[in-house]
């Protein structure tokens, strides 16, 4: 009777005891794959929504007219960025918003990298990446009066917003600009196709008619037009006798032309921009004496920020944080 007393006792010590020895065991081991999930999570969320400064603080940049990659400071690209891109005569908060925005742009395209310049970070050219110019040749190009308030402006303009950059759900946003949006701004898809950044939407800006440089004209004869067109698609006929051998069909939501019919094709209002050379894709067309005119609004592809715009709102006493989150939906200005 004692040993059956003593074997029931350990038949209940066993039932107990097994649980709680596998419960330990499972726990320990989900545990320490949970550390390590959260770590390897961690990790990438850190890669991807954060940026080290002092990482970024050298780049590559390639110089397209003689091939060669020269390693140097960020702040000291982004002299060579703004003074390029915008004039010096703007107001200084669009100077800064023109930094700010340079600056995402290029980390983004770091970040992005997609080997286009193979070993370099981005290049100088700005129908491919930005624009950017060295500082003797920005100084050779300025008045000598003006040369150094000018170069002053553009340095406190990098200066003042270091580290700064424009962000989307953590992560720099591509941040496209253009010189002069002819009071609104475009939509990407409706430049390029594609599903477009959220950050970028269709904007109005006031104040930009003012700029009236921006504007332009351009005139071909019905010879030169029928060519241009068919170097580019050698079906192309058309007979200018008819009323509506030309037609605009259909506008972007900024404003700009977004199919137009010519002869027997249907064009993108961005095609024939590319044909013709012409500075934006804001334009009316019309046939006169045995001549095709175009009147074009605005200039460059019209999608993110309007240089033009910024200043103009920066003289109406916006700042450029202001301006940056006019022409960018939802997003923040970090630093760094």
């Amino acid at each position: 009777m004692r040993k059956i007393f003593i074997y029931f006792l350990i038949l209940i010590f066993i039932c107990f005891a097994i649980p709680i020895i596998f419960t330990s065991e499972f726990s320990s081991r989900t545990t320490s794959q949970d550390v390590a999930l959260n770590e390897e999570f961690k990790k990438q969320n850190i890669i991807e929504s954060t940026y080290d400064y002092k990482k970024y603080n050298t780049i590559k940049l390639l110089h397209t007219k003689t091939n060669k990659i020269e390693e140097i400071d960020l702040d000291e690209y982004l002299y060579g960025v703004v003074s390029a891109e915008m004039p010096a005569s703007f107001e200084k908060e669009a100077l800064k918003a023109q930094a700010v925005v340079a600056r995402t742009y290029t980390i983004y395209k770091i970040v992005n990298n997609d080997g286009k310049h193979k070993d370099a970070d981005i290049c100088d050219d700005s129908t491919c990446c930005q624009a950017w110019i060295s500082k003797e040749d920005r100084l050779d190009k300025w008045n000598d009066d003006e040369k150094e308030s000018n170069w002053d402006k553009i340095v406190q303009a990098v200066n003042s917003t270091q580290g700064k950059i424009i962000t989307y759900e953590g992560k720099s946003i591509n941040a496209f600009f253009h010189s002069n949006s002819g009071g609104e701004t475009e939509a990407p898809v409706d430049v390029w196709g594609g599903s477009g950044y959220p950050y970028l939407q269709s904007v109005s800006t006031s104040g930009e008619d003012a700029y009236s440089q921006y504007s332009s004209e351009a005139e071909f004869t019905e010879k030169e037009f029928e060519e241009k067109i068919k170097k580019e698609h050698s079906d192309f006929k058309i007979d200018f006798k008819q009323k509506d051998c030309i037609k605009i069909k259909e506008y972007t939501e900024g404003g700009r032309v977004k199919t137009i019919k010519i002869g027997n094709l249907e064009l993108s209002g961005v095609e024939v921009r590319n044909i013709f050379a012409l500075r934006s894709a804001n334009f009316k067309i019309n046939m006169e004496d045995g001549k095709i005119k175009f009147k074009v609004t605005g200039y460059g592809h019209g999608v993110g920020m309007s240089q033009t715009g910024a200043d103009s709102l920066a003289k109406e006493g916006k700042n450029y944080e202001d301006i940056i989150h006019h022409f960018y939906t939802n997003v923040e200005i970090e630093d760094m």
